[in-house]
């Protein structure tokens, strides 16, 4: 395995890794997964779920007796270094699902100023690139910290993953240079000391 810049830091970094798919056999929740594989071990990666349980976004049931699924996703939110968003592109935008975690998270801010990485994946040649700009279209109006070297579209994903398991030595290579990327602006955040 490569070695990463970041794996001489000491303090346990908590990131949270969100596939913007349901399907079973997503090459996005692959990738999710297999991220995980790449973090230094003073990571502490853990892969959200339950994007499925999340009910549809309404200002009326939001408030203090909000959906119990909605308090526990923002609760992972809250206490995450960083995130890792992967997404797939459904119709030229962003799946829905996503869109609609992303949305519960808008007026309670857990995403302002968190280090997050965006990355979009799709079987052609584009890497899901609308689905990429609709994400980074929604992270810009909640003030997410996405630099640049944080973002990656990956084109013909179904020819660089089998299973969970990262078969494309230049995508690894990126990836690694995202999440070390991630790593370098949680460490550099005001307030977060090694």
């Amino acid at each position: 395995m490569i070695k990463l810049q970041n794996e001489e830091l000491k303090k346990e970094i908590r990131i949270l890794g969100i596939s913007g798919s349901l399907k079973n056999t997503s090459s996005n929740s692959a990738l999710t997964r297999a991220i995980g594989g790449l973090m230094p071990r003073n990571v502490e990666y853990m892969v959200y779920g339950s994007l499925g349980e999340l009910p549809h976004f309404s200002p009326d049931i939001d408030g203090d007796n909000s959906p119990a699924a909605v308090n526990d996703f923002r609760r992972l939110l809250k206490n995450a270094d960083g995130v890792i968003v992967c997404t797939p592109e459904y119709a030229f935008n962003l799946p829905g699902v996503l869109k609609n975690a992303l949305d519960w998270t808008v007026s309670t801010g857990e995403f302002y100023e968190k280090p997050t990485a965006v990355i979009s994946a799709s079987p052609l040649p584009s890497g899901g690139d609308k689905a990429h700009y609709s994400v980074m279209m929604t992270m810009t109006a909640m003030q997410a910290t996405v630099t640049d070297k944080a973002k990656l579209m990956i084109p013909s994903i179904n020819k660089k993953m089998q299973g969970d398991e990262i078969k494309d030595d230049d995508m690894r290579d990126k990836l690694i240079a995202v999440v070390n990327e991630l790593l370098r602006v949680i460490a550099e955040k005001p307030g977060f000391k090694l």
